[in-house]
This record gives C-alpha cells, sequence and structure tokens, in this order.
C-alpha cells in the first residue's frame, strides 16, 4: 500500500492558522524549546518568533519562567481565542489539532 505524503508538504504559501497559533501549538508539545528552534520548526524568523512569544504573554497566553539558561513557557489553555469568530473556543481546544 502507497503512503500518502502530507498535502502541505513542499508547499509554500498560505496556512489556515497563524503564526502564533503555530507558537503555541509547538510549545505545547515542548514547553522548553528555544526561539532559534522554534522558528526552524515552524518556518519564520528567530525575531518573528520572540514578538510572537511577547505577544502571547503580553496578553496573558503565555507565561514565561527562566530555568537557568533556557526559558519555559506555559500556556493557558482555559483562555478563550481572540478573533470574535473563534471567540467562543478555548486555547485547549486550538492545542488539540496540533495533536
Amino acid at each position: 500500500m502507497a503512503t500518502q505524503e502530507h498535502p502541505s508538504r513542499g508547499h509554500r504559501g498560505w496556512t489556515f492558522l497563524s503564526n502564533h497559533a503555530h507558537v503555541l501549538i509547538v510549545l505545547a508539545r515542548e514547553p522548553d524549546l528555544r526561539m532559534r528552534d522554534m522558528a526552524e520548526r515552524i518556518g519564520i524568523t528567530q525575531r518573528a518568533v520572540q514578538r510572537i512569544v511577547a505577544d502571547l504573554a503580553q496578553d496573558g497566553y503565555l507565561v514565561c519562567t527562566r530555568c537557568g539558561r533556557r526559558n519555559t513557557y506555559r500556556i493557558d489553555r482555559a483562555r478563550m481565542l481572540r478573533h470574535p469568530i473563534e471567540a467562543h473556543r478555548s486555547v485547549a481546544e486550538l492545542l488539540r489539532l496540533g495533536g
């Protein structure tokens, strides 16, 4: 039986989720991941990750704790999403999409 390639592999351009959602999904899997590694996995610059983490922390979606030379991130899964179309959904529901 042939394996089917993931539909997004090899494609550039738009995606259904924002980079803010991608950062949350990546951090839910690995809460002590370095920004450099997040940037590589998501496919954006490290500076973009820094801005997104700052946005998420400022609005209470993410708490950053320094552990030695690294940060550990805790996501507030109970917070509701921001846009009026999805404001009835929680961060926890979004994170379930990321597996």
